[in-house]
């Protein structure tokens, strides 16, 4: 890992350092249509940067490469619907179509 992780993580008061703490130390990218999806590398360096949350490692090339946290398996957190459902729908897809042609046809 980056000195600047570190360097991060011993700030006091620091508004991520809990971000910090929860992140794995390799992460694998998730992002169906990245070129590296599901692949797995070491986390070099979280990033903070206008409002966005990043992560910096080191690709195939040896050069450094920036994703976002939410493209990764990183974070602590899981996209909400994807864990309540844990794969599941309580809906069928026709079911769901003849509910939105529902829908429209009560806005008219």
């Amino acid at each position: 890992m980056g000195k600047n992780l570190f360097l991060y993580k011993r700030r006091k008061g620091s508004h991520i350092a809990p971000v910090i703490d929860s992140l794995k130390q390799r992460f694998r990218i998730t992002h169906p249509f990245h070129p590296l999806f599901s692949r797995e590398f070491d986390l070099l360096e979280y990033r903070k940067s206008w409002g966005r949350d990043s992560l910096n490692f080191i690709d195939d090339q040896g050069r450094v490469s920036t994703i976002p946290l939410e493209w990764t398996d990183a974070g602590c957190e899981q996209d909400p619907f994807v864990e309540v459902s844990a794969g599941r729908s309580f809906f069928r897809a026709e079911d769901l179509i003849r509910l939105a042609d529902l829908v429209k046809g009560l806005k008219r």
